[in-house]
């Protein structure tokens, strides 16, 4: 018995084949396949959702302001205010009150009428009150209905009767039928404010007084000489400002460009002088052109408010009111 171990034949000899899977592998992969496609599509519907919400929130979002301008020390805010003082003073040489009248009772009774209405209407609609009743006196004896009637195109005609009624018999009674020179006399007469009261001490008796009216607040604001709304609190400020002497024609050459360029909605900036002195430029029409198509009175060719204008204003005068139709 031969004890050598035979060698092994090259069959045995060489390694067994393994047996490879890749046609599953490849069945596999394309069963997944399938799942990829909706993932990305999952993947892609997210983006979008996000990008969308991502522009919502964008658009919701308030727009960045503009960084907050330095506030301007004390100083400056003076010395830019007196210079729009002056540049408005070269703009309106001829700045005036736009009430006619031409003595004390007259100017205090169409302060009182100017409310709530122009004053062209107010200077249309004196001549015939001051022809029927010139005084005090004549007046606080007028029956109500009469003076009502007399005023009615001014507007709440029955309260202002009764305001014109209280302060003629005030005046009458208490101050010998004449209107007195003083601010705390002034504000004790029936319809008599602050306001009302600096305008007659200004032009009738030339006491300094800053009148505070719309306009003038609203421009105080927009230069920044003041952040209050209460009329007395808007003239405190701006009386810390200017010397007294020019509190009556600042208040004039004010309210004259509020009327004419710096107008409440839509203001004229394009077409103001003073638009480099302005800390709220850009609130109105920028455009030079359409800008000037904003300027009122006689900036932009209109007739003014008062039908007896001084000699040196530079634009027509106030057409007289209409006769009233006559009855048919």
């Amino acid at each position: 018995m031969n004890d050598t171990p035979e060698k092994p034949t090259a069959a045995e000899k060489a390694p067994a084949k393994r047996t490879t899977t890749k046609a599953p592998a490849k069945k596999t992969a394309a069963k997944k396949a399938p799942a990829t496609k909706a993932a990305t599509k999952a993947v892609a519907k997210k983006a979008v959702a996000k990008k969308t919400t991502a522009k919502a929130a964008a658009e919701k979002a308030p727009a960045k302001k503009a960084p907050a301008r330095k506030p301007e020390s004390r100083t400056a805010v003076v010395r830019r205010a007196r210079r729009i003082n002056r540049e408005l003073a070269e703009l309106y040489p001829y700045a005036h009150p736009e009430l006619d009248f031409t003595n004390s009772f007259e100017l205090l009774v169409a302060t009182v009428l100017s409310a709530q209405t122009t004053d062209m209407r107010v200077n249309q609609t004196t001549p015939r009150l001051f022809a029927v009743a010139p005084t005090p006196e004549d007046m606080a004896a007028l029956p109500p209905e009469e003076l009502e009637e007399l005023i009615r195109p001014t507007g709440f005609f029955r309260a202002k009767t009764k305001s014109l009624l209280g302060l003629s018999a005030a005046l009458r009674d208490r101050f010998g039928g004449e209107v007195p020179g003083r601010l705390e006399d002034l504000v004790t007469l029936p319809g008599v404010g602050r306001k009302t009261a600096n305008v007659v001490l200004g032009n009738a008796f030339g006491v300094p007084g800053i009148t505070v009216d719309t306009h003038f607040g609203r421009l105080a604001r927009r230069f920044g000489w003041t952040t209050q709304e209460d009329a007395e609190k808007v003239e405190a400020d701006v009386a810390a400002i200017f010397p007294k002497s020019e509190w009556t024609m600042l208040s004039h050459r004010v309210v004259f460009h509020g009327r004419r360029v710096c107008h409440s909605r839509k203001p004229a900036c394009g077409a103001c002088p003073i638009a480099p002195l302005c800390p709220s430029y850009g609130e109105g029409e920028t455009d030079p052109e359409k800008a000037r198509k904003l300027l009122k009175y006689e900036l932009g060719g209109q007739p003014g408010q008062r039908l007896k204008p001084p000699a040196d204003y530079p634009g027509q005068p106030a057409p007289p009111m209409a006769p009233p139709a006559a009855a048919s």
